[in-house]
């Protein structure tokens, strides 16, 4: 009988313990790799879950916005040089005739100033004026605001040597164009 001590010992004890062992070390690592990779892809499904809604959120901001973006995107596919004449023909109308005097207009269709190291499509535009101070920043802000593809570029303010209430304004514009 003591000759099958030793292989019963091995066989029938120590083995199945190592078998029993490897196979729970093995489960233990399948469980934390299953467990690391369903962490991965839930914190993958909550960036994907706010990139939608902020996506959706930005979709809701662009569609309450589109009449805007139609008349900005018609502005920009009409002519620069006569679009600015109506509009300070317009703005001009709305401000005294004493206040307020456009002396030159000199639209230039090649590139400069700011448009020249862009590849969208630009032209300048150096517009003279003589009016009050304060005239002309409501001008300003009135053509800026009715011309949001107008970039001033330059601004050159001196004194009229014919009245003293009233300034000369040499401005340059980068028009932005389709």
């Amino acid at each position: 009988m003591n000759f099958y001590r030793q292989p019963i010992i091995i066989f029938g004890i120590v083995l199945p313990i190592i078998v029993a062992a490897a196979v729970v070390g093995l489960g233990s690592m399948a469980k934390s790799r299953m467990e690391a990779s369903l962490a991965e892809k839930e914190s993958g499904y909550k960036a994907n879950r706010m990139s939608v809604m902020q996506a959706q959120q930005i979709e809701a901001q662009v569609v309450s916005q589109q009449d805007h973006v139609k008349r900005w995107e018609s502005q920009l596919g009409q002519e620069t040089a006569s679009s600015v004449t109506t509009c300070l023909r317009e703005i001009a109308e709305n401000l005294p005739k004493k206040e307020f005097q456009q002396t030159a207009f000199n639209p230039s269709n090649s590139k400069g100033g700011y448009g020249s190291p862009a590849a969208q499509k630009s032209s300048q535009l150096q517009i003279a004026f003589r009016g009050t101070y304060r005239t002309m920043q409501r001008a300003f802000l009135e053509l800026e605001t009715r011309m949001p593809q107008l970039q001033l570029q330059d601004l050159k303010i001196d004194p009229s040597s014919s009245q003293s209430s009233l300034l000369n304004f040499q401005v340059t514009y980068t028009a932005w164009e389709l």
